[in-house]
């Protein structure tokens, strides 16, 4: 932060250059204010949350007739099921939160979380585990 302010100091423009909330970039350099985010950063957000929400909901409105007509499974067990999987997708932000803040930092928790994402939802891909397996544990 000192090393931030007296860069700015030593510019000479009168105003601070870089942020002075302690961003780092992926070097640990301090960063400039007119190179963070911006509506790149926040179109690409909006896209992705878009998919995501997409995904989800088109994976909920299936879930339980996949269950019950595929996999033969009771309406009891199959509605537990879909519990615990909209149980699952919500409680693992805050995972994702926990690793980020503690160990990762957020953008590497981001490319992780894509990457696994990625491969999880990608039908040209092999899955990673039968659906099977995860469902009858």
């Amino acid at each position: 932060m000192a090393e931030a302010e007296s860069l700015a100091v030593e510019s000479g423009t009168g105003r601070q250059e870089y942020v002075q909330d302690g961003s780092v970039d992926l070097r640990g350099n301090p960063v400039l204010r007119s190179k963070r985010g911006g509506w790149t950063a926040c179109s690409f957000i909006v896209v992705y949350e878009l998919f995501e929400r997409m995904a989800y909901y088109g994976i909920a409105s299936n879930l339980f007739v996949y269950l019950t007509e595929k996999m033969h499974q009771g309406t009891v067990e199959a509605s537990n099921n879909v519990t615990n999987w909209s149980g699952v997708v919500f409680i693992t932000p805050l995972i994702g939160a926990h690793l980020a803040d503690a160990y990762l930092g957020r953008y590497w928790t981001f490319v992780i979380g894509s990457a696994i994402y990625f491969m999880v939802t990608n039908p040209l891909l092999p899955p990673l585990l039968p659906i099977e397996f995860l469902i009858r544990g």
